[in-house]
């Protein structure tokens, strides 16, 4: 599957702008499981500084999941007290339903969650939202492995974080530092979009997000983080390991086949809105140029390598034939997958024999060229031959480049989406299951202007309109699957569960 070139359906990346002081801009989720005893010492403390230093108008809601103690009562008792604190009772435990339950019904465009513990330093908070409020990225998360973070935890938890995150790392290819810190937050334009496409409900939630975030191009902004254990946390090492392999599994599983939809979550190239409109700009472009370099330095060493070893036993044309036609084939499968993001195997047999024709055409430019030379001279040295096979190979790989760009993996940006048989009707490329029904999932078109240069600056676009706050609880404008249903102060009801204790064991 393509996720470079498909303009997708998120507008360009724009600074949010002022709003009334009655809406927020940040809601901050704590989602907390029998803590009577360290949530009201929490949101105080949040409050505090929230109202001390964030310059924007905030809102701390608390998701109790289904506590047996006195949580939902201290809640309760925090929401009346405090101005611009909520509370939500949630039926189920799990703290991806939760977080995707209250991050769906928030009116606010910066979503973010902390753990109750508050073992992140709070002078964090505002370097992790900023980046979002200004436009310049999607989602930040807090990272404990950064080199500038201080940490202070035990050696059997600094052990499972750095070992999940290496499993991440090689399994997933992730580029992200820290995946299970409980410090992160998200633009509300780009959860609408990315939420459903996150399966899991339990702790892999978190890393899932991220992943596909990061596979479909969006923007992550780490930030260092001050960090302390919690010495009350219980580790459950077994069954969360377990859990998280089993995600890695699945998701490293559906990006293999290309399954997954992620050029839903694709941006425009600029963030200015002229750059929406350039025209016979080639998509990609300088990505696509470095991965191909990088690919056919590999080959080139690779045909070498190859010539080499048959040049022991063949003569200097079966030999090039050889080595040309065994590196063509890895050349393509490379290609294929690291510089143009093709994934799955659909229409592999094709590229490959595209590819071949294209093998076809170097190998006549690098016979042509030890033609030449055996014309010249009857017996030319091996270091000349290579010389030669070089600069032909050369020549070689800039038409190979071009002839992959325009022919062998053409952008298909502009192609139909595909409509599966005996659907009511066709939808926008990209757009979610449900999407037309579900105003809660919108899909916000960038802005089109006659004339680019003549854009209105990003402050002056017209903004999706933010839904009206009401005091109280109201059934949802579309229907919900889940069978628990709980109260949202300023949304209609969502269920949600959570799996494990709400303290982060990695």
């Amino acid at each position: 599957m393509r996720t470079d070139s498909s303009p997708g359906t998120l507008p360009a990346r724009e600074h949010l702008p002022a709003t009334d002081a009655g809406t927020p801009v940040l809601d901050v989720v704590i989602p907390v499981y029998n803590e009577e005893k360290d949530l009201r010492p929490c949101v105080l403390r949040l409050h505090e500084h929230l109202t001390r230093t964030f310059p924007y108008a905030f809102r701390i809601t608390v998701a109790d999941n289904a506590s047996t103690d006195s949580t939902p009562r201290v809640a309760a008792g925090l929401a009346a007290e405090l101005a611009g604190v909520s509370s939500v009772r949630l039926g189920q435990k799990g703290r991806g339903r939760a977080l995707r339950a209250v991050w769906s019904a928030s009116e606010a465009p910066v979503l973010a969650y902390m753990d109750v513990d508050l073992s992140t330093d709070l002078n964090a908070l505002l370097p992790l939202v900023a980046p979002l409020i200004s436009g310049h990225s999607d989602l930040a998360i807090g990272s404990r492995l950064a080199r500038s973070s201080r940490v202070v935890r035990g050696a059997k938890r600094e052990f499972i974080s750095r070992s999940y995150n290496l499993i991440l790392r090689g399994s997933l290819q992730a580029r992200f530092s820290d995946a299970q810190c409980g410090f992160k937050a998200i633009r509300r334009d780009v959860a609408q979009v990315l939420l459903p496409l996150v399966e899991d409900t339990g702790w892999f939630f978190d890393t899932e997000m991220l992943v596909l975030a990061e596979r479909a191009g969006l923007r992550i902004h780490e930030v260092p983080v001050d960090w302390v254990d919690d010495p009350d946390s219980t580790v459950h090492i077994v069954r969360t390991a377990t859990e998280d392999l089993k995600g890695v599994w699945r998701v490293g599983k559906a990006l293999a086949t290309g399954s997954l939809p992620l050029d839903r979550l694709t941006r425009p190239f600029g963030d200015d809105p002229r750059d929406r409109d350039i025209q016979d700009v080639p998509g990609g472009l300088a990505r696509q140029l470095v991965g191909f370099c990088v690919v056919g330095v590999l080959s080139t060493l690779f045909y070498l390598l190859l010539y080499s070893l048959f040049r022991q036993f063949a003569g200097s044309q079966t030999a090039n034939a050889l080595a040309l036609l065994v590196s063509a084939v890895a050349n393509t499968a490379a290609n294929r997958r690291l510089t143009f993001g093709v994934r799955g195997p659909g229409g592999a047999v094709r590229h490959q024999a595209q590819g071949l024709v294209v093998f076809a055409i170097g190998l006549a430019l690098t016979s042509g060229s030890l033609a030449a030379l055996n014309a010249a001279t009857s017996s030319p040295a091996h270091s000349t031959e290579l010389a030669v096979l070089v600069a032909a190979n050369l020549a070689a790989t800039v038409l190979r480049f071009l002839l992959f760009r325009a022919w062998v993996f053409p952008d298909r940006r502009d192609a139909p989406a595909h409509t599966p048989a005996g659907a009511p009707a066709p939808v926008p490329a990209g757009t979610p299951a449900g999407a037309a029904a579900d105003p809660a999932v919108r899909l916000l078109p960038a802005p089109a202007h006659p004339d680019p240069r003549r854009a209105p600056h990003p402050a002056a676009l017209p903004q999706p309109p933010l839904p009206q706050r009401h005091p109280q609880a109201h059934a949802p404008s579309h229907p919900d699957p889940q069978p628990q249903p709980y109260a949202h102060p300023h949304a209609g009801a969502h269920p949600a569960s959570y799996d494990t204790d709400p303290k982060d064991p990695r």
